[in-house]
């Protein structure tokens, strides 16, 4: 009966082993970053990006120079218009302001959207790539490395890139 004891409890500590052995094979990991810059899709989702920023900047530093012209203008009038001028001009000049403020942050707001747009569909090609590199080399599970402090298992990125054509 002791032997059956001994041989039980020798059985079972080899399945845990085992299952704890198997458990870490079983997790991988990726950079996805790393991966989606190296994809050529998001160069040229960056490329459309820093064309669009560009002529958001170009636009509003035009708005800038007509704001800044007309106000210097304004001020060397000042002295020989009406007060009652002088104030529908000083109005004039916030509501220009006011328009370029509200064009940078449509800008702003509109890169924002054109960047979720561009971007999601890469990231979502990344995760379809991963998970059948994942599945194909059987494992269950893959973090993203970019915040693992230690990752010393399974790198995937060389066989993602590869799946990907990169």
């Amino acid at each position: 009966m002791k032997k059956m004891k001994s041989l039980f409890v020798a059985i079972m500590l080899f399945i845990g082993a085992t299952s704890f052995v198997n458990a870490q094979t079983n997790i991988a990991h990726i950079d996805t970053q790393a991966l989606a810059e190296a994809m050529p899709e998001m160069k040229a989702a960056q490329s459309q990006l820093e064309k669009l920023q560009a002529t958001y900047d170009t636009e509003i530093k035009n708005l800038m120079k007509e704001w800044e012209t007309k106000l210097k203008q304004y001020e060397v009038e000042a002295e020989s218009k009406t007060a009652e001028e002088n104030a529908k001009r000083a109005e004039e000049v916030q509501a220009m302001q006011a328009n370029i403020n509200a064009y940078r942050q449509g800008a702003l707001e509109d890169l924002q959207k054109k960047q979720e747009a561009l971007i999601a569909p890469i990231f979502e090609k990344a995760r379809t790539a991963i998970q059948k590199v994942g599945r194909a080399q059987g494992f269950q599970y893959v973090m993203d490395s970019s915040g693992l402090l230690l990752a010393e298992g399974k790198d995937l990125l060389v066989d993602v890139k590869k799946e990907l054509g990169i």
